[in-house]
């Protein structure tokens, strides 16, 4: 006999071996328990997700006989009766399978309605399944739209699709839409299971979860993956060998990777990436696997653990450390970095050194000045009455490494209580007049006003993250003219479709129904600019603060103490 494939020996024949798409196995289940049915399905979802499954299910419910031959419209065919096995040899002739893909014109649909006019030979109804349907051409679109809309009484139409964006309206319109979802890896995984159980395979979890995840949502994916992985295997399903045969990464590279960004260490991540290029593991599946990782560090930052996560996944406890090591932020960033980034391995002459600068845009971009954005406010708590040798304090251990953190409201008191600065018998290098903020860097506008603050309270209610934050700080609004607003960047790495839009529906969400247009050219007046326009000025008080400071002063006249540079901070 010859050997027939996972993904049909385990093909589902009734809605109860159905996994995954319980949604849509209760409504048909109901529909036919109360013999409430509809003359046109449409299903829709990915590939391998049970599309045409149910549709066979579905023709084999219409027209069981029972065991018996006695029986009627049912939700649990028997499986036994000549239409529930001529429907699964595909060999009932009252059921007709259609494939849109290569059979897409108008002769092709007209052929296949000219049966319609007949009764059923065998069955109590006949049952067109059309597959991939959206591939059909306007025209014969068109020439079924009145059948499918009052089709006889014993004619029900089935269409299947990857794609219903492209299905016309018209056809949506006359039938009962169902979306079969992607399955979860832990449906896949306890599937796969199931399945090697009853083959008694030997399989290890681990390699499990690889080809779970590597199915991306398709059962018959992890179904073909895992008879590859048994034949290359040899009848064993190690995780190394699963590895190998998908060529993903190691997740300990995964693991060193993002700790390394993490860390904003840029000689490790090279390392690494050179790493890979050696083992000669694959770029894309790299940055799938970091950007599996991060959705997960993700979740754990924003709700801790949750009921439902396994405990019996290795990767877990790895994952909670970086999730600690890493501010959330930069987590949405890293993520999105890896998710775009896999479109530009193609476009690059080698792959490796575009995984390479993917990995380094996160340096690159990393937000080290965001958490200032909403933290602009000088600390009013703070106590208004300390003495200057407390404030000054810090630089008696000025060659140390500390830094000198100086609070603002301090700055009335320091100036009320400094004396007049004697003349020092020596002058000392170190010292300097406070940095001065360069004007030029910043030209104030009207509209940069009001830009400043509508992106300010986006931030502050975490309404914008990642790329589309950065292009709000970044951008500087140029024209408001109606609903349409124009926004200028000097990178053209912020200037992306996809950014563009989430940001136009933030604004939307603070009441701005707006077309945004974003151009790239020099900027005057961002966000970002005033809020290094701002920490400058706040951070020339603090110097000035201790350079005034009588006591200081002494210091340096005396002992010939040196500040040492960038180790005062204002707070």
């Amino acid at each position: 006999m010859s050997y027939l494939v996972l993904a049909r020996k385990y093909r589902p024949k009734t809605f109860t071996e159905m996994v995954g798409q319980e949604h849509v196995v209760q409504a048909l289940t109901n529909a036919l328990t109360t013999q409430r049915l509809h003359h046109a399905y449409l299903f829709t979802g990915t590939r391998g997700v049970g599309k045409t499954t149910v549709s066979r299910i579905l023709a084999k419910s219409l027209n069981c006989q029972g065991a018996d031959g006695q029986g009627g419209i049912t939700a649990t065919p028997c499986g036994v009766c000549q239409a529930c096995s001529d429907i699964d040899a595909d060999r009932f002739i009252d059921y007709t399978e259609l494939d849109a893909a290569s059979n897409r014109g108008i002769d092709d649909v007209q052929s296949l309605l000219e049966q319609a006019a007949y009764k059923p030979v065998q069955g109590r109804f006949k049952v067109f399944m059309i597959d991939e349907v959206h591939m059909l051409t306007g025209p014969a679109f068109n020439s079924m739209l009145k059948t499918l809309e009052e089709p006889p009484p014993y004619m029900k139409f089935v269409l299947a699709t990857t794609d219903p964006q492209k299905v016309p309206v018209t056809v949506l319109s006359r039938c009962l839409q169902f979306n079969l979802r992607p399955m979860a890896p832990e449906t896949v995984l306890t599937h796969l299971g199931y399945v090697l159980k009853q083959e008694s395979i030997e399989a290890e979890p681990q390699a499990l979860r690889l080809i779970a995840r590597a199915a991306r949502g398709s059962m018959r994916d992890a179904l073909s993956l895992t008879d590859q992985a048994i034949a290359f295997g040899g009848a064993q399903l190690k995780e190394e060998s699963v590895k190998h045969m998908l060529g993903s990464a190691d997740r300990t590279y995964v693991f060193q990777l993002i700790e390394a960004l993490a860390n904003g260490d840029g000689k490790s991540v090279v390392a690494i990436s050179e790493a890979l290029r050696l083992h000669g593991l694959n770029s894309a599946s790299t940055l799938e696997d970091m950007s599996s990782v991060l959705q997960r560090m993700a979740v754990l930052q924003a709700v801790g653990n949750t009921p439902e996560a396994d405990s019996t996944d290795p990767e877990a406890a790895d994952i909670a450390r970086l999730a600690g090591l890493m501010p959330a932020d930069e987590t949405q960033l890293l993520y999105s970095l890896c998710i775009h980034g896999r479109q530009e391995l193609g476009l690059a002459p080698d792959e490796y050194a575009a995984l390479t600068m993917v990995l380094l845009r996160l340096l690159a971009f990393k937000p080290k000045t965001l958490s200032d954005a909403t933290n602009v406010t000088p600390n009013a708590s703070a106590p208004a009455e300390k003495k200057t040798s407390e404030l000054a304090a810090p630089v008696r251990h000025a060659q140390s490494s500390d830094s000198v953190v100086v609070p603002e409201p301090q700055q009335a008191v320091a100036k009320e209580q400094a004396a007049p600065a004697p003349s020092l018998s020596k002058p000392s290098p170190s010292l300097s007049t406070p940095p001065s903020v360069p004007a030029s860097t910043l030209t104030k506008t009207t509209e940069g006003d009001f830009w400043n603050q509508l992106v300010r309270e986006m931030v502050d209610a975490q309404a914008i993250n990642a790329l589309v934050r950065e292009l709000a700080l970044q951008s500087q609004l140029m024209l408001r003219d109606g609903n349409q607003w124009s926004l200028q960047v000097d990178k053209d790495s912020l200037n992306t479709p996809i950014s563009r839009d989430r940001l136009q529906t933030a604004l939307a969400q603070f009441g701005h129904e707006v077309q945004l247009s974003v151009s790239t050219g020099p900027v005057l007046d961002s966000t970002a600019k005033r809020l290094a326009h701002e920490n400058a000025e706040r951070q020339a008080r603090a110097e000035a603060i201790i350079l005034q400071d009588p006591f200081v002063q002494s210091l340096m006249r005396d002992f010939d103490a040196k500040i040492v540079p960038g180790s005062i901070k204002p707070v």
